[in-house]
């Protein structure tokens, strides 16, 4: 009998109720206090042998088991500032944030795991890993750098997410390159305003404005993503002036999402926007800022090898991989051993950051099983 068979219907029920009352109060990067606090109350009752509070900023690490080493389980906090406009039972009570990726759902599986590590000590020790602010790309970042996140002792790091588009179910699990890397540029441009009626006494960042957004588009690459040389740039926002019919405009902003697939060709890529900008926006004050830093997320042999071993019996679906999204899971990379395995959220089912995406409940059990059988497999001899 394995660690997965401890998993019943009453510890199913109870990580449903949970994600449904997550769901129900979503919290914003780094705001994500109430949905902490719960969670340390959950693995407090459930007996966790160490519950680190605050860690990156509201991230929690519940610690079950003994031995030298750790198999470190993450999960994220985190919900998304989106209006949800699908209407289940548990819909958001907060407008304009919602949990739109299902890291409820995530969530919902560590709880169903540490149920049954509850009930049946593991072999090995074991630290879930409620993480905030992975929509930003700021919290594995900060998880890592807070002191205390080395004390944990953390020898290897998995994670799962799911994903629409695959059959419900169904993994996805590579050795190598799973997400992208990316990174926001903002820039904003500033000449000098006037009234409507003499735009020639002022200086308007107009045509500068509209020759960028092709511009930007333009570096990308029409290679699969896969291969190293992909990369995407990504107009999300552009903004001229103000909403005023009596002022020229003098400044101007746009957001611009660069993605490429490993993180040594994020640099050229960036460098190369940058001179863009500096060529079209010329005689203009110019600043550039970064924002939602991702690195790339690459699957390490081992760590992988752990999660094939978990998922051999499962039915899978290769050709999702590698994401052309971003996780910052990929920093767990730089200090330990690490993989990322993804999981069918259904072929019908609404994209990650939809307004009317749900978290199926019957992936908590499938979730809940694979990392079980991660957890067996490290604690093997």
């Amino acid at each position: 009998m394995g660690i997965a068979d401890e998993l019943d219907g009453e510890m199913l029920g109870k990580a449903r109720a949970l994600r449904h009352d997550l769901h129900r109060l979503p919290e914003l990067s780094g705001l994500e206090g109430e949905t902490s606090a719960r969670i340390t109350t959950e693995m407090t009752a459930l007996g966790a042998r160490q519950v680190v509070t605050g860690l990156g900023g509201t991230g929690v690490a519940a610690v079950f088991g003994e031995g030298e080493g750790a198999l470190l389980v993450r999960a994220e906090l985190d919900a998304l500032p989106i209006l949800e406009t699908g209407r289940p039972a548990h819909r958001s009570q907060r407008d304009g944030v919602a949990h739109l990726c299902g890291h409820d759902g995530h969530m919902a599986i560590l709880h169903a795991v540490a149920q049954a590590l509850a009930a049946a000590p593991p072999a090995a020790r074991v630290i879930l890993l409620f993480q905030p602010a992975e929509e930003i790309g700021a919290g594995a970042r900060a998880v890592l750098d807070d002191p205390r996140f080395a004390d944990l002792g953390a020898s290897m790091a998995v994670s799962l997410h799911n994903l629409p588009g695959m059959p419900r179910g169904a993994v996805a699990l590579r050795t190598g390159p799973v997400n992208c890397a990316s990174r926001g540029l903002r820039v904003r441009l500033t000449g000098r305003t006037a009234h409507a009626s003499e735009p020639e006494k002022g200086v308007s960042p107009g045509v500068a404005l509209a020759g960028l957004i092709p511009a930007l588009g333009a570096l990308a690459r029409d290679l699969p993503t896969d291969d190293p040389g992909f990369r995407l740039a990504t107009v999300t926002h552009a903004r001229l002036g103000v909403p005023a019919f009596g002022v020229a405009p003098g400044e101007a902003e746009i957001y611009v999402t660069l993605r490429t697939l490993l993180d040594d060709a994020m640099a050229a890529l960036e460098a190369e926007a940058r001179a863009l900008v500096a060529e079209i926006a010329q005689g203009f004050e110019v600043e550039i800022t970064v924002h939602e830093a991702f690195g790339h997320c690459v699957n390490h042999p081992v760590a992988a090898a752990l999660l094939e071993r978990a998922v051999q019996d499962m039915p899978r679906h290769e050709a999702a991989l590698p994401m052309r999204a971003s996780e910052d899971f990929g920093l767990f990379g730089r200090a330990m051993p690490s993989a990322m395995v993804f999981l069918g959220a259904g072929e019908a089912c609404p994209a990650l950051h939809a307004p009317d995406y749900d978290f199926p409940d019957s992936l908590i059990e499938v979730g809940a099983r694979l990392f079980l059988r991660a957890i067996a497999e490290f604690g093997r001899p």
